[in-house]
């Protein structure tokens, strides 16, 4: 009877649990680079973990709630400072290195979760039961890997990790300004919240608990934090370990392609705005209640949904004002408050990202831009996860080890000077899609790719088992005959990987939307590949150029690159999307293939550079995707998927909108002016 109430409960608690994460988340193939300290995993690996996951040096933690921490303008932001404890609970009198966590979803949430995530007994009999329940294989397989989350140190990333603290480190959690219990209105990521974390930084320091080694933690939201502090006051983090962050937010989430992200930013939105909202009920009961804070919150409730619903509503580019065209002007002091020039970061910076995150294109770039540090000081690990999923492989066998487990080795080297090899881990480790085996490497893309072109034409593949709006192939050869292929708009993309990734990651439980794209493809025009021969590998950008037709002045395009299986299933390895007034390309930021076509296009995105068409212009343009690492295996085939929407991820801003009604798209198929996609294979595709 014990035995069978405490399995009631902890199903019970399982349902409590898992949607707070969510919310609050807002096979080996090593290569042979670098030595065998760098493997996957390896020896140091299985010391990491037992050093991580062992007996720690102090016995218990205290929390001090409620830290008060004064900003030069007089705002008063509140942190929840964590340090080791004794047995009786009395903080360790001692000097100890300090890590920061800057939070806008409260820091209560922080602490509610680290106390479950931690707790030593109730986890791993809660992860237990739930991984009794196995649905891989079924249409609900996603759950596995939501589950799997709990089991990767994502759950301690975003809030904090009581035995990194019981080894000898402080950890401080700190409200951002406007959110939770701190005062001043949400910022989110404006120039006076970078000062603050800044000051926040420098406010450490100058405590007696702490020594000069202050690190930064936190997931998604922190994450970019951190790589703003970093890059903000150079040298001023001995350490940081960003999980699923981004350095071009506005090209990432706000306005991927020149649409408005709207499928995320608005669950996002009602999440911080609801949560900074709730009081802090001690500062009640005890007479102590921040009326200043109250007044903050009446004068800005709903933080951005004007500035969302003006980007979608508005009808001509003239007419958006205030911060809406601060966002969409490339030159703007907003814009560049929502940019991080990772070329400035000193500081080791070890990075975990997915391949189906949201920010994608950052993380797969944090090798390259941090340009001002050695391999040995920056890290980056790439699976095959969503953003409320990244990771749920770690620690499983074959597979890095565990978020936790990377941080505290991390924070041993550069913050205590442990000599512990995490230094020598390779800097790149990808996961490779679709199956989830890991390459390693020096930097990513992996050396030894290159690009090749695949032409669109209109004859059929006969490779399409389901329904789709149309069938075309994918040729090394030019096409020989016309053809005008009509693309209209739908709704499938709902049930899609890219739809997925616009809602963070929460509808790929469902296998059939987040692991196979044939109901997406219900509204696609598709062009496909024969059958691979032998394993071909994929890294890096895959390119879309695309030879198109409007009926109005303005359209807006959605692409998918996919690997299909023999027994039809297709899944996404890239996507990306474009609205076609918004097409002009930076090429002193674009990367271009050896044969001159642009294979990374750097979109401006800016109302300066707003150019409609006009109606029945053939135009070429390209589509930035997202990057990838991916495998064809023998009988695999390459395709891409075209659509002229891609709600609910995103949507086209509203002078496209207006302009094009939601009619129909066409793609001019002409031996003349041919429309490719340019992927980077290690060897030729047919």
């Amino acid at each position: 009877m014990v035995q069978t109430a405490r399995r009631r409960f902890f199903r019970s608690f399982a349902l409590l649990l898992i949607p707070l994460l969510i919310a609050a988340g807002a096979g080996l193939l090593p290569t042979a680079t670098g030595t065998a300290d760098g493997a996957v995993f390896g020896a140091l690996g299985a010391k990491w973990t037992r050093t991580a996951e062992g007996p720690q040096k102090y016995p218990g933690h205290a929390v001090t709630p409620d830290v008060s921490i004064t900003m030069s303008d007089g705002t008063v932001l509140r942190g929840n400072l964590i340090r080791p404890a004794d047995r009786a609970g009395k903080p360790i009198d001692k000097t100890l290195p300090t890590i920061v966590n800057m939070t806008p979803y409260t820091k209560m949430v922080s602490a509610l979760a680290a106390e479950v995530v931690n707790h030593p007994v109730l986890v791993p009999q809660l992860i237990e039961l739930l991984n009794a329940v196995n649905l891989q294989g079924t249409v609900l397989s996603g759950y596995n890997e939501l589950v799997g989350s709990l089991r990767s140190g994502f759950a301690t990333s975003f809030s904090y990790d009581t035995k990194l603290i019981r080894s000898g480190y402080n950890m401080l959690v700190v409200d951002v300004r406007g959110t939770g219990f701190s005062q001043g209105t949400w910022q989110v990521f404006g120039e006076r919240e970078r000062k603050d974390t800044l000051e926040v930084i420098d406010w450490v320091g100058k405590q007696r608990w702490s020594t000069d080694k202050i690190g930064m933690a936190g997931a998604s939201y922190s994450a970019i934090n951190q790589l703003q502090a970093a890059s903000d006051r150079p040298g001023a983090l001995g350490a940081i370990f960003p999980v699923v962050p981004g350095a071009d937010i506005v090209r990432d989430v706000v306005a991927p392609g020149g649409g408005v992200g709207a499928g995320f930013l608005s669950m996002w939105l009602a999440l911080v705005n609801t949560s900074k909202m709730i009081p802090n009920v001690a500062s009640i009961l005890n007479g102590t209640f921040d009326w200043k804070w109250l007044g903050d919150r009446a004068k800005d409730p709903l933080t951005y949904f004007d500035v969302m619903l003006q980007a979608l509503t508005v009808q001509h580019p003239g007419q958006v004002t205030g911060e809406t065209r601060d966002l969409l002007s490339g030159d703007s002091n907003r814009r560049a408050s929502l940019y991080t020039d990772l070329g400035k970061i000193t500081t080791p910076t070890f990075t975990i990202g997915g391949w189906n995150d949201l920010f994608t294109n950052s993380e797969a770039r944090t090798l390259s831009g941090l340009t001002r540090l050695p391999d040995s000081k920056k890290k980056l690990i790439m699976d095959d996860g969503y953003h409320v999923t990244t990771g749920a492989q770690l620690g499983t066998p074959g597979n890095p080890p565990k978020m936790n487990v990377l941080a505290r080795a991390w924070y041993d080297r550069w913050l205590k000077g442990i000599d512990n090899g995490i230094d020598r881990y390779s800097p790149a480790t990808l996961a490779s899609m679709p199956r989830d085996d890991f390459l390693q490497g020096p930097t990513f893309p992996l050396p030894g790719y290159t690009h090749q072109r695949q032409y669109l034409t209109g004859a059929p593949s006969r490779s399409i088992n389901t329904p789709v709006a149309g069938d075309g192939s994918l040729s090394s050869k030019a096409p020989t005959t016309r053809a005008t292929r009509v693309v209209t708009p739908g709704l499938s993309n709902v049930c899609g990987k890219d739809g997925a990734q616009g809602a963070a990651g929460v509808t790929a439980l469902l296998d059939f939307c987040g692991r196979d794209n044939r109901v997406a493809e219900l509204s696609a025009q598709t062009f496909t590949t024969a059958p691979v021969g032998k394993t071909t590998r994929l890294s890096g950008w895959p390119a879309i150029h695309l030879n198109q037709r409007l009926q109005a002045t303005d359209g807006y395009w959605h692409a998918t690159v996919n690997i299909v299986s023999p027994d039809g299933r297709s899944q996404v390895v890239s996507m990306g999307q474009l609205m076609v007034s918004l097409r002009a390309v930076d090429r002193s930021r674009s990367q271009f293939a050896a044969n001159g076509d642009v294979i990374d296009p750097f979109l401006y995105l800016s109302l300066d550079k707003y150019r409609p068409v006009r109606p029945g212009q053939v135009l070429a343009i390209d589509i930035p995707m997202t990057p990838t690492q991916a495998a064809l295996r023998p009988g695999d085939r390459l395709r891409i998927d075209i659509y002229s929407l891609n709600a609910p991820k995103a949507l086209p801003l509203g002078p496209a909108m207006w302009s094009s009604k939601f009619g129909p798209q066409f793609i001019e198929i002409d031996p003349k002016n041919p429309s490719w996609v340019n992927v980077p294979v290690d060897r030729p595709l047919r």
